[in-house]
């Protein structure tokens, strides 16, 4: 219990952090200030708390689970393609939707597309799509904190016990300090997560015998040499992760910490340092998700490396239930802590686990973006404050905080899927889906508020129907796919061991390319909005 007792404190700290920030708030009960911390964030919070509030327990566990079962290519399918789109995105969307909020008073997306298309409940369907797909993410912060705390304590910590005290912790403070809490906390846990990713790197790879002599050991073995290749993912598949980053912009949480900037020069360093804190992240996660495979005197990890040699001789002649038991088995979401528990002294794991855990509760934001579209987008607009006032409003927005968290931390305990697969499958995939319904907005004078609906609609559509078609047809053994359906010779749809390809790409890439044609066809066949609304949103003056 000894690592699990410095996660503890951890807890202790950003709790505290959290209703510290409380009472230094000017204005706590005012909207603004508990939503948006007044817009008055600097440039070094601003950066951390908004790299922070993007790196969740996908990127630290997913990622090392993923490169444990897939190899170096890890690295190139989310830090790559992360690097370059992310920042670029930030300078072209977020510097516009932070100078709209200044000028018109924003404080959610969706007020800005009500206003932008001068539509009314086609927002609230907005709204509604956002805050569904919003919800995977917010599981898998719950996930990941019960997952770390199972993992540091040894067992002793039961997952559904860590994951409520991570949800109890992270409601907790996101109820008492809002944005102002929310930042601060997040400040906090970036610096702790970045400093100890790289103790965990140098001692794990010191206690393997140096990282060298590993990837030396691994290009030795014709099991393991093709780990540290691409071969085990199409180039189709790497493509498509080159559109999983545009969901960034989309995401509520991003556009709306994009609102507390201070200034807008804030974005220029945020540009600048953003890629190097990326590198600094997904570099140890993935390398040690890899180095893992050569791993031979820790029980966990040799556990899932025969759970998976087991699926790969043996799943095409199991049972759908039977497979589902082995991926659950090899799933490495859990591979960073058992390499510490297995070469970092007992109090340096715990100080490390505090680091992991400091990653994956970034889910915080996601629950405080979700609270403040309800009470702006739902609540505001259709009359609460205008009824009960601004002091209503803020608690309103809590009270969201609590029923939120208490569903997701519901969902948490049941969701088989990884920590990975259920963020790449639906959280992002959708919201990649509305990056056209942003650019739209800010970019084209010819769109409309159908066409927003007809894209909008297409987002959940598809994210439900790839939903219904995995659940009705079980992943196969790793292997050839099941071809679904196939015209002249391509397969267009089918069902593999990781998911489903359409033409050989993830769904995410056809699903984002219909919901841009969507968004065209539609604006073109309906009426624009007045020419005041485009004149306030595109003259140069």
């Amino acid at each position: 219990m000894i690592p699990a007792i410095f996660v503890f404190v951890y807890l202790g700290i950003v709790l505290y952090i959290g209703i510290f920030a409380f009472r230094k708030s000017t204005g706590r009960e005012k909207a603004e200030e508990y939503f948006l911390a007044s817009r008055s964030l600097g440039p070094f919070v601003f950066l951390l708390s908004l790299f922070g509030t993007n790196m969740t327990a996908f990127a630290i566990l997913g990622s090392s689970g993923h490169a444990f079962n897939n190899g170096i290519v890890t690295f190139g399918l989310m830090a790559s393609s992360s690097a370059l789109i992310i920042p670029l995105s930030l300078l072209f969307i977020g510097t516009r939707i932070w100078a709209l909020g200044k000028k018109y008073g924003f404080m959610t997306p969706v007020q800005m597309f009500r206003d932008r298309w001068e539509c009314g409940n086609i927002g609230t369907v907005i709204f509604a799509v956002q805050a569904i797909l919003l919800v995977p993410y917010i599981i898998i912060g719950v996930m990941g904190g019960g997952t770390t705390l199972n993992g540091i304590s040894g067992g002793l910590v039961p997952y559904w016990l860590g994951g409520l005290i991570v949800a109890v912790v992270v409601m907790s403070y996101v109820f008492f300090g809002g944005m102002r809490g929310t930042a601060w906390v997040n400040t906090f846990q970036t610096i702790l997560f970045l400093g100890f990713g790289a103790i965990a790197i140098g001692t794990i790879g010191y206690g393997m015998g140096g990282f060298d002599q590993v990837a030396q050991k691994m290009l030795a073995s014709p099991a393991l040499a093709p780990m540290l290749t691409r071969e085990r993912v199409s180039p189709l598949f790497f493509v498509s992760y080159m559109f999983i980053p545009l969901s960034t912009m989309t995401f509520p949480h991003i556009g709306i910490f994009c609102l507390t900037a201070k200034k807008m020069a804030q974005f220029k360093k945020t540009v600048i340092f953003y890629p190097l804190c990326i590198l600094s992240i997904f570099l140890p996660c993935v390398f040690l998700g890899v180095a893992a495979n050569s791993v031979q005197d820790s029980p966990g990890i040799i556990a899932k490396q025969l759970a998976r040699k087991e699926l790969a001789t043996k799943g095409a002649r199991m049972l759908p239930a039977q497979r589902d038991e082995l991926r659950e088995k090899m799933a490495g979401d859990d591979v960073i802590l058992l390499l510490l528990e297995r070469y970092a002294p007992v109090w340096l794991a715990g100080l490390l686990g505090a680091g992991i855990m400091a990653a994956v509760m970034a889910s915080d934001s996601q629950i405080l973006a979700l609270s403040t579209m309800f009470t702006e987008d739902v609540f505001a607009y259709y009359g609460g404050t205008a009824k009960f006032g601004e002091v209503a409003q803020v608690h309103y927005g809590r009270g969201f905080i609590v029923a939120i968290t208490a569903f997701a931390y519901l969902v948490a305990l049941k969701a088989p899927a990884t920590i990975f697969d259920l963020a790449t499958q639906y959280a992002f995939s959708g919201y990649s889906a509305l990056f056209p319904l942003m650019i739209a907005a800010l970019f084209w004078r010819g769109s409309t508020k159908w066409g927003a609906l007809a894209s909008t609609v297409w987002a959940i559509g598809s994210v439900i129907l790839i939903g219904v078609f995995q659940s009705s047809m079980p992943a196969p053994a790793p292997g050839p796919p099941i071809i679904v359906w196939a015209v002249g010779g391509v397969d267009v749809i089918a069902r593999t061991a990781g998911g489903t390809t359409v033409c050989g790409f993830m769904p995410v890439v056809p699903i984002t390319i219909i919901s841009a044609i969507l968004m065209v066809v539609f604006s073109m066949a309906t009426k624009k909005p007045s020419a005041e609304t485009l004149t306030r949103y595109f003259s140069r003056a």
